[in-house]
């Protein structure tokens, strides 16, 4: 059977609120499968998703989704995208039933086929259990997961999602991670987010924004190669002397042995007097050196 590819194509886009210029000259073009959106708070990931999903529009440039002009095609565009906005807000004194009920006849989905519906996605999301507890008895793991369930119960073709896992416990961030990879298949979703980690283990293509500026479009893969021969593992005595070393390095993290303190730093070279070790980068250390290698060229510019 047949299957039309799922696309998001951005041209010289162009986002600015009063003097400031939130997005500047993006494009960009996102397939099928998992896409991280990477970036610190304020890059510019947040106003992308909006432009996406019609919620405000661009001041220059082009937005297509699956060949809808996000502009004039509004209300088209808007049907086959599900979101999931960092600040997600439910009615508390629901159940997760009531809520999903409530939404997919907002969606226009007919009586007879509701009831259906509401269990095929509860059992998505993992909540057929607390299907009839209120939403204010809900973890915020599972709060998450109903607004994933709030944004799918339509069975959209692109499916955006913003900071999903912030404030999750680990086991329950894992959960998430897995449950998109898995909605992924023959969609567009796009993980939107500052947590290194998370696109690290899902995403098969990832962008990095920084200043309303895409810096890097591809793989992670070709992204960890940035770091090669960057990272490196300084093996400490002394813990004051962690001090000297953070005003010299970025630290990415610590590993206590019985031994020393091991400190992972990212520079192109440590300096002598220190027991180093070189070591494999990753997502998390790429993404660190990357952003230094940035401020330290807008520093000299």
């Amino acid at each position: 059977m047949y299957h039309q590819q799922n696309e998001i194509i951005m041209k010289n886009i162009i986002k600015k609120y009063a003097k400031h210029i939130a997005l500047d000259d993006i494009n960009l073009e996102i397939k099928e499968g998992m896409f991280g959106l990477l970036g610190h708070n304020g890059a510019g990931k947040t106003t992308l998703m909006k432009l996406i999903t019609t919620l405000v529009e661009a001041d220059k440039g082009t937005i297509t989704v699956n060949g809808y002009d996000a502009v004039k095609n509004k209300m088209e565009v808007r049907s086959i995208i599900g979101f999931l906005p960092q600040e997600f807000n439910i009615y508390p004194q629901l159940t997760g039933f009531e809520f999903l009920d409530y939404i997919a006849r907002l969606n226009k989905v007919g009586r007879n086929k509701r009831k259906e519906l509401i269990a095929e996605v509860l059992q998505k999301v993992n909540l057929c259990e607390a299907k009839d507890k209120k939403v204010r008895e809900y973890s915020g793991g599972m709060k998450r997961r109903l607004g994933i369930a709030q944004a799918i119960i339509k069975d959209p073709q692109i499916l955006i999602v913003d900071e999903p896992t912030a404030g999750l416990d680990p086991e329950e961030r894992i959960r998430f991670r897995t449950m998109l990879v898995e909605l992924s298949q023959q969609k567009v979703v796009i993980l939107s987010t500052h947590i290194v980690e998370d696109i690290s283990a899902s995403c098969e293509k990832i962008a990095l924004l920084e200043q309303g500026v895409i810096k890097y479009v591809g793989s992670p893969i070709d992204f960890v190669s940035i770091a090669e021969g960057k990272v490196w593992e300084i093996s400490v005595k002394d813990r004051n002397e962690i001090i000297n070393i953070k005003n010299s390095y970025p630290i990415i993290s610590f590993k206590q042995t019985k031994e020393d303190t091991k400190v992972r730093v990212v520079g192109d070279k440590v300096s002598e007097g220190y027991i180093v070790k070189a070591v494999d980068p990753n997502l998390e250390d790429a993404y660190i050196y990357h952003m230094e290698a940035l401020h330290r060229s807008d520093k000299y510019a």
